[in-house]
C-alpha cells in the first residue's frame, strides 16, 4: 500500500507537490508550515535487521540534511508515515502549534554532536594499573599464603574500573563545562563502549560554529600534549592522565535531531473513553483537571499509603496509564472526550522523549 514518508516540517506555505530535494520529494503545506515528504510503501523497520535500518536511516537523514540547506528543518522520526494527503494535513494542524513553537527555539540554530574517545583503552589501563594504590593492593594480596587468588584479579579489575570511570567522569565534566558555555542547550547520548568518554549533543547558534570549533581545537591540544599530566580545564580541576590520550570528533552542522525530533501516535477513542472513565472524568477537561483527578487517584490507591486496599497496586497502574493517555491525547489546554469531536486529536503528535 502506498502512503506518505514525512521527512521532516519546513517554515514555509510552499505551493502543494513543490519539489524540495531528493526524487519524488515534495510539500503538502497548511497554513505557512509544510511537510516534507515523498510516496512510499510502508516499511515495518522493528522488523528488519540492524545493517537495513541503518541504510534506510542514512537515506532519512541525507533528505532532511539536503534541505538544510535551504530550510529549517523540523526532523521527522524516522520511518513517520502518514496514509494519504488528509492525514498529513492532519498532523500538520494537530502539531501547528507546537511546531510553530519549535520554529521559534531552533531559528538559526544548528546542532553540533561532540564525541570524545580514549585512543588507546589497553595503554589507559595499564597506565592505571601502575598507580601507587594498584601496586599497594597487589603487593597486599601477593603476601598471603595463597598468593593472588581468581577473587583477588577480579577486585583488583574492580579498583581499576572504578579509577577508570571516575576519571572518565571527571574528563567529561571538564569538556562539557567548556563547550556548554557557548551553546544555548545540550543533550548528553549513551555511551556505546568503554572507548567513549563524551558523547552529547550542542545547540548553539549558527554565528558561534567557528568558535566552537576552535575551542573544540584549544581542547584537543590540551588533552593531548606531549608533557603529561595534562593541566586543569577549568577552576579548582585536576590533571589527569599523560597526554596523546584522547580523540575528539565533531559530527555536524546538523537539523535539531537531539532536541526537536517529532513523532505521531495514532490513539483509539475506546482508549481515551477508557482512560477518561478511569479518571471520572467528564466529556471536557483541562489539563489541570486531569492532574488533579489522577492525584486523586493515585492517592486513593497508592500500595504504600492504602495496603489494605484489595488490588490496590493493579488500580494504581492503571490510574497511571490513564493519566499519562489523556496527557498525551490532550495537547491544548483543554480538550474533548466525545465521540464526535474525536477525529480532530486521533493523531498526536509530539517531540519524541
Amino acid at each position: 500500500m502506498e502512503a506518505k514518508y514525512i521527512y521532516g516540517i519546513i517554515e514555509a506555505s510552499e505551493d502543494p507537490h513543490t519539489k524540495i530535494s531528493g526524487v519524488g520529494v515534495y510539500t503538502i503545506p497548511y497554513r505557512n508550515i509544510s511537510a516534507v515528504v515523498s510516496d512510499s510503501s510502508f516499511v515495518d523497520y522493528t522488523t528488519l535487521p540492524k545493517d537495513q535500518v541503518a541504510k534506510y536511516l542514512l537515506a532519512h537523514q541525507q533528505v532532511i540534511e539536503k534541505i538544510m540547506d535551504s530550510y529549517t528543518i523540523i526532523p521527522m522520526k524516522l520511518g513517520t508515515y502518514a496514509l494519504n494527503i488528509r492525514e498529513v494535513e492532519e498532523i500538520l494542524l494537530n502539531g501547528y502549534a507546537m511546531f510553530k513553537d519549535i520554529f521559534r527555539k531552533i531559528d538559526n540554530k544548528i546542532e553540533l554532536d561532540v564525541v570524545a574517545t580514549w585512543n588507546d583503552l589497553n595503554s589507559v589501563i595499564k597506565e592505571i594499573g601502575e598507580r601507587e594504590e594498584i601496586k599497594d593492593l597487589k603487593r597486599k594480596l601477593m603476601s598471603g599464603p595463597e598468593g593472588v587468588s581468581v577473587k583477588d584479579q577480579v577486585k583488583i579489575g574492580s579498583l581499576i574500573k572504578n579509577i577508570l570511570d571516575k576519571e572518565r567522569e571527571k574528563i567529561a565534566s571538564e569538556i562539557k563545562a567548556v563547550l556548554a558555555k557557548m551553546s544555548i542547550d545540550l543533550r548528553a547520548h549513551d555511551l556505546m563502549d568503554d572507548r567513549m568518554i563524551f558523547n552529547i549533543a550542542f545547540l548553539i547558534d549558527k554565528d558561534k560554529k567557528t568558535e566552537f570549533e576552535k575551542r573544540l581545537d584549544e581542547l584537543n591540544e590540551l588533552y593531548n600534549k606531549n608533557n603529561p599530566p595534562y593541566p586543569p580545564l577549568i577552576k579548582g580541576g585536576q590533571g589527569g592522565l599523560s597526554g596523546d590520550r584522547i580523540n575528539f570528533r565533531c559530527v555536524g552542522p546538523l537539523p535539531a535531531y537531539s532536541f526537536y525530533t517529532i513523532e505521531t501516535k495514532k490513539i483509539r477513542f475506546e482508549e481515551v473513553d477508557w482512560a477518561r472513565k478511569m479518571l471520572h472524568l467528564d466529556n471536557k477537561a483541562t489539563k489541570e483537571e486531569i492532574i488533579k483527578a489522577y492525584r486523586n487517584g493515585a492517592k486513593l490507591y497508592h500500595p504504600d499509603k492504602s495496603p489494605d486496599v484489595p488490588n490496590a497496586e493493579r488500580r494504581f497502574n492503571e490510574i497511571y496509564r490513564a493519566y499519562r493517555i489523556l496527557l498525551e491525547y490532550c495537547q491544548g489546554d483543554a480538550c474533548s472526550f466525545n465521540e464526535k469531536g474525536f477525529s480532530q486529536n486521533a493523531i498526536i503528535v509530539k517531540v519524541r522523549e
